[in-house]
């Protein structure tokens, strides 16, 4: 039984003895045949030098990705699309065209891989040069896909062309499924983790730099790696975080905060006016609004507390940065403290009144009690 190569070669000499032929017994039509072909090469080899000439080698700062593209694309893949197109054209010998349409076929898996590859990368490659403080584990991480993308474009190519030559590739597709399951079991939490940073680096929920709340941790993110994203916490020591048990929690991020709310509780003695405490949700709200980069959102009388009436201040600091939260704050507190004294409220503190109960139930205070004259 004869190989595929085998096959191949006696199918190419079979090809050109009838193809041969073709041209002596037929010279005219196969004539007309090398016409078009060449026509078409001309028109396509035109059609990409303009494409060049016209499509911008940058877009936005970035390699243009369609342009690279067309760059890529091969004299060899339009010399079969050319050949495929002249023998619709005209009626050359079976083998011939057999050997037409395989060639065309081999060289569009080729190019396909070669357009593929540069796409992915292309696009992989725009989005890393955005990165900034990430640029080395953007780095790492572009390595990585260049071996992932190049294994598999290629690897779909080889089983096109062997298929086209006629070797059964069941057998090898089935094999490698198996294989890549074997793998990829093996390999299961480095890929997961791998895949993660991928995640985080791309779709960037966070970046070096940023301060991020995980769990019941909080600090800076100073590394993402390719396993592991390193955090200084606020008390400052260094966490170590595997990137798939990172993603699984829920994160926030402390930077991304475009104002910050702020919620003052305050608590006032019970025996203050009513008219005083009707008038107080007003001016809390003009103490929040004389502050800078304050907005008001309400204040409000929430309920009766054990020993105080209790409202609710509630503003927002416009700056996103924690200092300048923390400085409204204080400003917005001692401003309070400041009016109240102006009014004569008193702020609550947590007090207990005791009374001494007489044998027939009626309530005795003990200090008048202390200050009856003692009897003889």
């Amino acid at each position: 039984m004869m190989d595929p190569l085998g096959r191949a070669a006696a199918r190419v000499e079979l090809a050109i003895g009838e193809s041969w032929a073709w041209i002596t017994q037929d010279s005219g039509e196969a004539l007309f045949g090398v016409a078009i072909a060449g026509v078409l090469l001309a028109a396509l080899w035109l059609l990409k030098w303009g494409a060049l000439r016209v499509l911008p080698r940058e877009i936005g700062g970035h390699p243009a990705v369609l342009r690279a593209m067309v760059a890529r694309t091969m004299l060899l893949f339009l010399i079969a699309v050319a050949l495929d197109g002249a023998t619709h054209a005209v009626a050359p010998p079976g083998p011939l065209m057999r050997l037409v349409d395989n060639s065309f076929t081999i060289a569009l898996a080729v190019q396909g891989a070669l357009w593929i590859r540069e796409l992915v990368l292309g696009l992989v490659h725009r989005r890393a040069s955005n990165g900034g403080e990430d640029s080395d584990a953007l780095g790492s991480a572009v390595g990585v896909i260049n071996v992932l993308v190049n294994v598999v474009v290629w690897l779909l190519a080889a089983i096109l062309i062997l298929d086209n030559l006629g070797v059964n590739v069941t057998a090898l597709v089935a094999g490698l499924g198996v294989g890549g399951i074997a793998i990829g079991l093996a390999a299961q939490g480095i890929f997961s983790d791998l895949f993660a940073a991928l995640a985080i680096l791309f779709d960037r929920p966070f970046r070096v730099g940023d301060t991020i709340s995980y769990g019941t941790s909080t600090g800076t993110v100073e590394h993402i790696g390719l396993k592991t994203t390193r955090i200084r916490s606020l008390s400052g020591e260094q966490l170590v975080m595997a990137n798939t048990k990172l993603l699984e929690q829920q994160v926030a991020n402390l930077r991304r905060i475009d104002e910050r709310r702020v919620v003052l509780n305050i608590g006032i003695i019970y025996q203050t006016p009513p008219d005083l405490l009707e008038a107080l949700p007003g001016h809390l709200q003009k103490i929040v609004e004389a502050q800078e980069n304050c907005r008001f959102d309400r204040a409000v009388f929430i309920g009766f507390g054990p020993s105080s009436l209790d409202f609710e201040l509630v503003f927002f600091v416009t700056v996103p940065a924690l200092e300048a939260m923390v400085a409204a704050r204080q400003a917005v507190g001692f401003a309070i403290v400041r009016r109240f004294a102006e009014l004569g409220v008193d702020f609550a503190y947590p007090t207990q009144t005791t009374f001494t109960a007489a044998p027939d139930g009626r309530l005795i205070d003990p200090t008048e009690v202390s200050q009856r004259p003692a009897h003889n």
